[in-house]
């Protein structure tokens, strides 16, 4: 739910909570300006990074039985920022997109 906040933290592309017009407002959207990785790489973009998190999300909350699940909740919500900011970083290293 807030993958797309995240995306408007990192790149400052204008992205905005999905209740607030989502990316009505990404510089995807502006010509003449570099484009925020996440939405200009299609599916490769966001919904890769999504998925990812949630999948990490999905493994930690279900797989490790030894651990409690007060664990499990704290280490599979520190795991989407921690995830999404280094998704979000390689993604802007990799475009150029701070160049």
């Amino acid at each position: 739910m807030f993958a797309i906040n995240l995306c408007g933290w990192i790149y400052s592309c204008g992205c905005n909570s999905l209740w607030a017009g989502g990316s009505e407002h990404c510089n995807i959207h502006t010509p003449g300006v570099k484009h925020c990785p996440w939405c200009a790489s299609g599916l490769a973009g966001f919904p890769l990074v999504l998925a990812s998190i949630l999948g990490l999300q999905l493994a930690i909350s279900f797989w490790p039985r030894q651990w409690s699940w007060p664990l499990r909740l704290a280490l599979a919500l520190v795991a989407f920022p921690l995830l999404g900011a280094l998704a979000g970083v390689a993604f802007g290293l990799l475009s150029g997109y701070w160049a």
